[in-house]
């Protein structure tokens, strides 16, 4: 299944590398991605990702991505590719 990840916190060194160290270890390859820093401070990340490999169910990766931002001092999400289309059609 494909999902959405979105990462935001204010710009700090290895961001990408934590968040992508965190998805490899839970076999989640990474198809697409783009970030960008906002005013010299606020970094977000967007990503396209496969979850087809993961033994983890969407929900826990949800808490585990979750868990992770906290202790990272990030917003972490996932959901669904078409959950995240549907949310953003008008």
């Amino acid at each position: 299944m494909k999902a959405i990840v979105t990462v935001i916190g204010k710009d700090r060194v290895g961001i990408t590398a934590d968040v992508c160290s965190l998805l490899a270890k839970y076999n989640i390859n990474i198809l697409d991605i783009t970030m960008t820093v906002l005013q010299q401070e606020f970094f977000t990340m967007v990503m396209l990702v496969d979850t087809e490999a993961c033994e983890k169910s969407l929900a826990d990766m949800t808490g585990i991505l979750e868990q992770a931002g906290q202790d990272l001092a990030l917003s972490i999400r996932i959901q669904r590719e078409d959950i995240f289309n549907a949310m953003h059609r008008i």
